[in-house]
């Protein structure tokens, strides 16, 4: 029975619900909830899953594989160019330092020096997966953390490339071996002599490029032509899946060529449409990669060498924490920042799974050593959120800036009565608007870098998660008689609003939404005052093209306040059908007929059709004849 695909699966099911459930109600991060899981359904504990776990790991580092496609195809060349200094700054001094660090370390405790340099590479990588799923949870993509996460991470990634082209130098295979090989290879590179396995490396890297620009693409454009939505899903995985396994059969890891892949595709028209595609199935994954992470912590090796695999564990994290920290300090980054980045990259990451299974078949690691390294990256994995949580809990509370900088005397307002979450580009606009007219905010933002700047030019200005309700308090939201939510993440603006219906019922929200869809979702939540960032510039943009077409701009005018209030009714009786059915997409195209209709109406009807106070021809003749008199 327990052989059966359909048992392990309800397993892995069940046990991902029930721990992923407990863990997000206890506040933890669904990281924590997942290896709990696979560590319960593990061969040491529970025994659901069994010796297969190390095949379920292998088949479970496809959701590695499609998130660093996704990852990929986020990074456009143009932007890469933009962040290069970043990336080659932080991401070279993190990974250069781990390694010298490391390889000091581990010829020092008596390992060779092959080995001592191959465990090194693998220890200076993070995990990429539970990193960036961490950062997205939290909404910390936009911060100065964030974005230095995302550049060492992405360094990393592409390094990797170069690590295991050089990894076959350091083989100790002789001629018999190698002829042995060659006869029971499985793969490319293992059929190879060792000078040609670098070639073949870069080799691959090229064939993909030129593969995504001159295959993939002009092969998706053909799917796209059949109007087929099930052929493009489709199309996606077969991009995936393809890369994966050619990079798999050459003999180099199927995650590196998936971000390449990514990279070649992030320019083309078809990036938005694999990016919404890939996004179910990245998630359900990278749940199963981190339930076969804590599946395969061996607890027998470990009671075997406690000792010795504890303190190698402590010595690799305090190591790359201590990089890390001097990373964020050469970059200028404040104390919470370089705390948060210290904490989240710490870990040893799932690259290291590859370059040391790349070692040990080439003979460079023994069976032994290659046992503890597995046992100490899935262990510094599983520990990572945790440490994590005590940064977050117990560190930054007493570090993060909460006394606001009192405003100069001389302005107009003397108390806040307006908290404005999140100051990006959204909500700046809204605060600077807001200022220019004497109307004082509170601003809260988890970007200290950020806060530290709006400090500077004068604003009052609170350093934390606006989701808590001890630093509302202290914000002021009990005298406050608006909270405006700017930020563009749907859950903090739903944790806030549940804070103010239940204590501070007065206030009231206003809150940004990115699109119609999760403007339902606040809707079905009783909210009225919703704002779509993109429907008045849209709007703005298609009355300047009507205006240069020769309509009136009064005219104009008067039809956006219109469209306006039509849309803003329509979005209200559509908010109770669910997104996407046939009888939403039947009753949305009801709605978008009778909008128009309505609107031609009021244009034909004449409205604003003999209304000559803004920019008349009668007005403009004048205009122009007393500039010609001039």
């Amino acid at each position: 029975m327990t052989g059966s695909i359909l048992f392990e699966a309800i397993v892995f099911l069940t046990g991902a619900i029930i721990c992923v459930s407990i863990a997000k109600r206890l506040g933890l991060s669904s990281v924590i909830g997942y290896l709990l899981a696979g560590v319960l359904i593990g061969p040491y504990v529970l025994g659901f899953i069994g010796e297969e776990g190390e095949d379920i790991l292998h088949f479970a580092e496809f959701g590695v594989v499609v998130m660093l496609f996704l990852i990929g195809l986020e990074i456009e060349p143009k932007n890469f160019w933009n962040m290069r200094k970043t990336i080659l700054g932080m991401g070279g001094i993190q990974v250069g330092g781990t390694v010298l660090l490391s390889y000091i370390l581990f010829t020092t405790l008596g390992f060779d020096w092959k080995v001592a340099l191959v465990i090194s590479m693998a220890v200076a990588l993070s995990s990429t997966a539970i990193a960036m799923q961490t950062i997205k949870e939290k909404g910390l993509m936009d911060t100065t953390f964030g974005t230095s996460s995302f550049s060492i991470l992405l360094f990393q990634d592409i390094i990797v490339i170069f690590m295991l082209g050089f990894i076959p130098l350091l083989a100790n295979t002789n001629e018999a071996e190698t002829i042995e090989k060659q006869n029971t290879s499985t793969t490319i590179l293992e059929s190879l002599p060792m000078g040609f396995q670098t070639l073949a490396i870069i080799f691959s890297v090229a064939l993909i490029i030129v593969a995504g620009r001159y295959l993939i693409v002009p092969m998706l454009r053909k799917v796209a032509k059949t109007g087929v939505r099930e052929l493009l899903i489709a199309a996606a995985l077969l991009i995936v899946l393809g890369i994966s396994f050619l990079m798999e059969y050459v003999g180099i890891s199927p995650a590196l060529g998936a971000f390449l892949g990514g990279v070649v595709l992030s320019n083309s028209e078809f990036k938005h449409e694999l990016e919404s595609t890939l996004e179910p199935f990245k998630n359900l994954l990278l749940g199963l990669f981190f339930m076969a992470v804590g599946a395969s912590i061996n607890f027998i090796i470990i009671a075997n060498s406690p000792l010795k695999i504890g303190g190698l564990l402590i010595a690799i994290i305090v190591l790359k924490a201590l990089i890390l920290f001097i990373t964020g300090a050469v970059f200028k980054l404040k104390l919470d920042q370089k705390l948060l980045l210290t904490f989240n990259l710490a870990q040893v990451g799932e690259f290291a799974f590859v370059l040391l299974s790349f070692a040990f078949g080439l003979n460079i690691l023994s069976q032994e050593e290659m046992d503890m390294l597995l046992v100490i990256t899935a262990l510094s994995m599983s520990i990572t959120p945790i440490i994590g949580i005590i940064n977050e809990r117990f560190i930054l509370p007493k570090i993060g800036t909460k006394e606001s900088v009192k405003r100069p005397m001389d302005h107009i307002a003397k108390s806040q009565k307006i908290i404005l979450v999140g100051f990006g580009h959204f909500g700046s606009t809204i605060g600077r608007f807001l200022r220019s007219h004497g109307v004082e905010a509170t601003i809260l933002d988890h970007d200290s870098n950020r806060v530290d700047f709006l400090r500077k030019m004068g604003f009052e200005v609170y350093y934390g998660d606006a989701t808590r309700l001890d630093l509302l308090e202290s914000a002021g939201i009990a005298e406050a008689k608006i909270i405006i939510c700017a930020t563009n993440k749907i859950g903090v603006s739903k944790a806030i609003s549940k804070i103010v219906k239940e204590k501070y019922p007065h206030v009231e929200l206003m809150i940004r939404t990115k699109n119609r869809y999760d403007a339902y979702e606040l809707l079905n939540l009783g909210h009225q005052n919703i704002y779509r960032e993109s429907l008045d510039t849209s709007l703005v943009l298609a009355k300047d093209v009507l205006s240069k077409m020769g309509f009136r701009k009064y005219t104009l005018n008067r039809q956006i306040q219109n469209f306006k209030k039509y849309d803003e009714d329509s979005l209200r009786r559509l908010a109770s059908e669910p997104n996407r059915d046939d009888n939403y997409i039947f009753k949305a195209r009801q709605e978008l007929k009778q909008q128009e209709e309505f609107l031609n109406e009021d244009f034909k009807r004449g409205v604003v059709d003999y209304d000559h106070h803004w920019d008349s021809e009668f007005i403009r003749k004048i205009l122009e004849s007393s500039k010609n008199k001039v």
